[in-house]
């Protein structure tokens, strides 16, 4: 993967095998944050851009959450913010994820069963060490 490309972390609800154009990998048996914090370790987001897009619950759907979010994304950007130092994320209409995720370099498949816990993430640069 190199900067700018775009990876799926996918719950298990999302039709990952119908969606993946590249690359898919099967984590059945772990959950998107326990994946998120693993890939967050060895990727950098692209922090010049949107890096973390959520796709957006449904409007019949988003009276089941607090101001209309999914708990889980809290948890992400928790995980991103320890991670990252990143604190912004944008939302994705539902078709309009499935569309992007059709474009993605990879999309992990999980078995997170939190509803709307799809998220995309940017990859950025590998930032080389500071000068001493």
């Amino acid at each position: 993967m190199g900067h700018g490309d775009e990876l799926v972390i996918a719950d298990g609800n999302f039709p990952a095998e119908s969606n993946a154009t590249r690359y898919i990998v099967r984590a059945d048996g772990h959950t998107a944050t326990a994946i998120l914090r693993s890939i967050l370790k060895l990727l950098p987001l692209d922090t010049y851009d949107d890096c973390i897009m959520f796709m957006e619950p449904m409007d019949c759907d988003k009276g089941r959450y607090p101001e209309g979010k999914p708990p889980v994304w809290n948890e992400y950007m928790k995980i991103a913010q320890e991670e990252e130092g990143v604190e912004n994320y944008k939302t994705i209409e539902r078709f309009a994820f499935y569309e992007r995720a059709k474009k993605a370099f990879l999309i992990v498949a999980t078995s997170e069963s939190a509803q709307y816990a799809n998220v995309i993430l940017k990859k950025g640069c590998i930032k080389e060490p500071l000068a001493q």
